[in-house]
């Protein structure tokens, strides 16, 4: 396999790492439940043990590791900056120093170890070999149980002077006044255009109770009106919010990705519509597309920050 890197994307509730070559090409993956609940010491006890089962009879060394992880993240310091409590102790880790000692020989001599927040490594993945490619810009947003997104301009992520830029998940959306977003306040975008906050939002609307997630709305739409109100008016907040952020940044290319969009054309028109009813002329004709590269997304991105370490 030559010089490799280790690409780890640090989801709630999976752990994903792979090794990639110099292309960020995903040559073996393996995959372990997160211990989130547990601590650091037990979420980077399993970033190792996806490490050593990867090399396991190669003979190599890493070259470099590249992570990308939930929470607010100081790329420069390889530091968890603030996170959801899903994950205990999280904020102050030094994750990129943790995960280097306990690596240890099998690294190579200084090898960069770059840490970024998934969401960033998800859209580095998808702008330089998914549906991003070729763009000079691209606001890449990922709307699944939550919702992030990552702004990458000339083939860099900007992260902003707060390690926040792409949280889009906390931009205000009319519609959601009555419901409360993860991060205490009420309003924001996350708490109806995610999945659960779809699910909420049906729930506030008087739906089934029977009817426990997004899946579960978007099968009943056709039938339920209620189910249908509740995945039009999730899917167009979303679609606000993008036209708002579009306004703001003007991206060549906007990419969304995640589970909700994969409900299919019931969620992307109302979606598209929104934004076209928001959007201003100018920005009329933006490419709005599906991700191309699905969960290999942000292992792509972080073995791109491995190898090139943005």
């Amino acid at each position: 396999m030559g010089e490799v890197v280790l690409a780890v994307d640090i989801g709630g509730t999976k752990t994903a790492a792979a090794l990639a070559d110099r292309h960020d090409r995903l040559l073996r993956t393996e995959v372990a439940s997160t211990p989130a609940a547990e601590g650091p010491s037990a979420v980077v006890d399993t970033v190792v043990a996806l490490a050593q089962r990867l090399l396991a009879g190669t003979g190599l060394r890493l070259s470099g590791v590249g992570i990308g992880t939930a929470g607010v993240v100081d790329a420069g310091s390889g530091m968890i900056v603030s996170a959801t409590d899903t994950f205990a102790d999280w904020p102050g880790t030094p994750l990129a120093a943790l995960v280097r000692a306990g690596l240890g020989v099998q690294l190579i001599p200084d090898a960069p170890v770059a840490v970024q927040n998934d969401v960033d490594a998800h859209a580095a993945g998808e702008y330089l070999h998914g549906a991003a490619a070729g763009a000079s810009s691209a606001l890449v947003v990922a709307v699944g149980t939550g919702v992030g997104a990552g702004l990458v301009v000339r083939d860099r992520v900007v992260r902003g002077a707060h390690h926040v830029a792409g949280e889009i998940a906390h931009l205000p959306v009319p519609g959601a006044a009555h419901l409360r977003c993860p991060c205490g306040r009420l309003g924001h975008l996350e708490a109806i255009g995610s999945g659960i906050g779809m699910h909420r939002h049906f729930l506030t609307l008087g739906g089934a109770p029977d009817i426990v997630d997004a899946r579960g709305i978007a099968a009943a739409a056709a039938a339920d009106p209620v189910a249908r109100r509740a995945l039009d008016e999730s899917a167009a907040a979303v679609g606000r919010a993008l036209a708002g952020a579009a306004t703001l940044l003007d991206p060549e290319r906007i990419v969304v990705t995640g589970g909700v969009p994969n409900i299919g054309e019931d969620w992307w028109n109302p979606m598209r519509a929104a934004f076209r009813s928001e959007a201003i002329d100018a920005l009329q004709s933006m490419p709005i597309l599906p991700g191309a590269l699905g969960d290999d997304a942000p292992l792509r991105g972080a073995a791109a920050s491995a190898w090139r370490n943005p």
